[in-house]
């Protein structure tokens, strides 16, 4: 059987984009282990004009969402989704809005050069360290420490990371998207089928027992 694709639209900077990634990770737990997917996460930057060095997370969120209490209101609210998906987080922790162009960098590094399995588990992580352990995700250092917590060479990401390789194909795959109607994240495509928001773990079995029984045809 041909293997059932499977596009992945997100930014790190997204928390729904993890509780997304959780549920569509526990479908994937649940399907018969001879149905095989490939899996492709493509970049959609949120925030392509937030400085390098990121901004104070407290002033951007309260200038964004018109004060700081709100802010704290929707946080309590991806928190409590985030529990039932196994994805914990601590917003105490977290200091520093980030730009995540460099994040998006490392899962293309990591999809060209690691195995399946490598890409998925530093997808994770990027998120765990974001989210539950409050770390600087556009800071290069902690990236390359990310990295090699997932087995990647580490003076490898390093080099391609201080380069310029890779950066057309965000805005390519920021344009594609645009064009094939994706305007929100996270939003996953299974074998065509589109799937917006962080949808329950069933809508994703559905979505992938509907796209078997059509290669199996």
């Amino acid at each position: 059987m041909q293997a059932i694709q499977i596009e992945v639209y997100y930014d790190f900077i997204c928390p729904w984009c993890w509780i997304g990634q959780r549920n569509l990770a526990a479908a994937l737990a649940e399907r018969d282990p001879h149905e095989p997917v490939s899996i492709r996460y493509i970049p959609f930057e949120l925030n392509p004009t937030m400085p390098i060095e990121g901004m104070d997370r407290r002033m951007y969120r309260s200038q964004k969402f018109g004060s700081w209490a709100r802010s704290q209101g929707m946080d309590a609210q991806v928190t409590g989704a985030g529990l039932a998906a196994g994805a914990l987080f601590n917003y105490d922790k977290v200091m520093r809005t980030p730009n995540t162009r460099l994040a998006h960098r490392l899962m293309q590094f990591a999809q060209q050069h690691g195995e399946p399995q490598e890409s998925a588990a530093l997808y994770q992580a990027i998120y765990t360290a974001y989210f539950n352990e409050g770390r600087d995700i556009g800071s290069l250092d902690t990236l390359v420490e990310i990295a090699a917590q997932c087995a990647f060479d580490t003076s490898e990401v390093r080099a391609y990371l201080l380069s310029a390789a890779g950066l057309q194909d965000i805005d390519a795959a920021r344009e594609r998207a645009g064009r094939l109607g994706v305007q929100a994240v996270p939003t996953i495509r299974i074998d065509g089928d589109v799937i917006s928001g962080a949808q329950p773990s069933v809508v994703f079995s559905n979505a992938l027992l509907l796209a078997a029984q059509r290669k199996a045809s």
